[in-house]
């Protein structure tokens, strides 16, 4: 027990602070289509220029400079579009600034396992908290290479660091790489470049509580009318008043539609995003807004009707329900999602499978729900796991990020508390005191659900095994301890009763001296013939 590593309390995870939806935008016409397509790429221009010059500020940026790039900016857009340019801009520049922390902290967790392991004997084996030294001198020297290339990469990473210089791809780097593999992607060079264009493209506004409908950039009213705010280079495509193009498209929200209709008839901050999607041509806009969290609710409130213990993994949710004691009661539930599609398939999978467990236990009336508050972000280094392929594809799989943002939002709208617990050894120690106990002849208990009662028993502060050690002398019987105890229904487990004459063992019927006595055997072949039966007297009666 000295070699585990301390677990920490479980706690009530935070609701959301932001609500997002989204809608289509049908029955464009080709000016419509036109006009967007000119402005997204007027103000993509603008934000990749804003961009190139905060890149070049690095720490030094200031207020001024920003003042001075956002002037820039109004002079050829507005002043609403060239705050929602810089502050995006902004944004991406700090999420790529977190991103270099965080591939620098990756390397140097790989560079410190890599020698490590090299400064052992070839073949020593490892122990349970230190890797051994390599398998054979191939590899060793394979990664004494391997080592030298994370030097130089860290280096790297480390100099960019203090240069404040970091490394942004606009529309993205992974389409930028699909350039290169277009037969693999399955794309044209038309195609690609049609989506690299697409998301380039700045077609974003930030709300601003007070002004009508809650944004003056791009507006919608409640009836579903879109309406832009033009650049000023493109004022002439106006269709309206004050410089601003109506579509001829009507918008509704199909989800949280009469919340976004509250917010924008009281007037309040409501942000918009259009984009087109290149594969299915079509168009969408997207609406959010901030909410206040929910008050969370005590741990004891959250846990007064059982919990629903729920184990993740990459392919399926396993999920039991336990009683106020920490036991398991009915079946074991299992919600399955396919993570093989886009990302469109794998999101609508992870809504679906957290859809159907959140109707169960609301079905269940429990209040809360266990889940384990998984971050796989220092575990998935090949150094770390060395040859354990196949485990490294199974935890970069697992949608754990996703899988938590999207269950607090969704246990927030149906009034489940979502209790995080600590996932350390929830895997082992449930498979080895509930997997076996759980199990019957038609049932098959998993070790996924094993874990599931594990993390729920967590979340109640219970202990994870079944039961406390009992007192020495009951262990014992107070006589020395049973070393070997055969099973009820093995053959010879006891040894059969003395035969005994009388009632208790039926050898002998208790009342044969006054009914008749035998002289003779009960069988044919036994019988002699100088032997007679002997009848006893009737009773005399009235």
């Amino acid at each position: 027990m000295a070699d585990l590593r301390p677990i920490a309390a479980p706690f009530v995870a935070l609701g959301p602070s932001g609500v997002a939806v989204r809608a289509r935008l049908k029955d464009l016409t080709p000016e419509d289509e036109k006009v967007l397509r000119l402005v997204g790429a007027h103000l993509g221009s603008l934000a990749s220029k804003d961009l190139k010059a905060r890149c070049a500020d690095g720490l030094e940026h200031s207020l001024e400079s920003w003042a001075a790039r956002k002037r820039d900016l109004t002079a050829e857009s507005s002043s609403r579009w060239a705050g929602s340019i810089t502050k995006a801009t902004h944004d991406q520049w700090a999420l790529a600034r977190r991103g270099q922390a965080v591939h620098a902290k990756s390397l140097e967790a790989g560079i410190t396992t890599i020698r490590h392991r090299l400064s052992l004997p070839v073949g020593q084996k490892g122990s349970k908290r230190a890797p051994g030294g390599y398998r054979s001198a191939h590899e060793w020297f394979h990664k004494t290479r391997r080592l030298h290339v994370l030097e130089d990469r860290l280096d790297q990473v480390r100099a960019d660091k203090e240069e404040s210089r970091v490394h942004v791809v606009r529309g993205g780097k992974r389409l930028l790489g699909t350039r290169h593999n277009l037969d693999k992607a399955q794309l044209t060079e038309a195609e690609w470049r049609e989506r690299w264009e697409a998301g380039r493209w700045f077609l974003q506004a930030d709300g601003e509580s007070g002004k009508r409908f809650g944004n003056e950039t791009i507006r919608i009213t409640p009836e579903g009318e879109v309406s832009i705010k033009l650049p000023a280079p493109l004022a002439d495509l106006a269709n309206a008043r004050h410089g601003r193009y109506i579509l001829a498209a009507k918008v509704r929200f199909p989800h949280r539609g009469q919340e976004w209709a509250d917010r924008v008839e009281a007037n309040r901050a409501v942000a918009y995003r259009l984009h087109h999607d290149t594969g299915r041509g079509r168009w969408y806009v997207d609406a959010s807004w901030q909410i206040p969290p929910t008050k969370t609710i005590p741990l004891e409130a959250a846990l007064a009707d059982g919990v629903v213990g729920v184990d993740t993994n990459a392919d399926h949710l396993a999920a039991w329900r336990l009683d106020t004691h920490g036991n398991p009661i009915g079946r074991p539930r299992r919600f399955s999602y396919d993570l093989s599609g886009n990302a469109q398939h794998r999101d609508a999978q992870v809504r679906h499978a957290l859809t159907q467990l959140l109707n169960w236990a609301k079905t269940c009336g429990v209040k809360a729900v266990a889940v384990e508050d998984l971050d796989f972000q220092a575990e998935k280094t090949r150094e770390k796991h060395g040859h354990k392929r196949r485990f490294r594809q199974l935890i970069s799989g697992m949608p754990t990020g996703k899988l938590r943002a999207r269950l607090t939002s969704m246990a927030d709208a149906t009034g489940i508390t979502i209790i995080a617990v600590d996932p350390a050894y929830t895997s082992k120690w449930g498979a080895q005191h509930w997997q076996k106990p759980t199990a019957r002849r038609t049932r098959k208990t998993t070790r996924h659900d094993a874990a599931s009662i594990a993390i729920g028993r967590r979340a109640q502060g219970h202990p994870i095994r079944r039961r406390t050690t009992p007192p020495r002398a009951h262990q014992s019987d107070v006589h020395g301890h049973r070393t070997v105890q055969a099973d009820r229904r093995a053959p010879g487990c006891e040894e059969p009763r003395p035969r005994i004459p009388g009632p208790r063992t039926r050898s002998v019927p208790p009342d044969a001296a006054s009914t008749r006595a035998t002289r003779t055997s009960k069988t044919v072949r036994d019988v002699r013939s100088d032997q007679e039966w002997v009848q006893g007297s009737l009773l005399l009666t009235d």
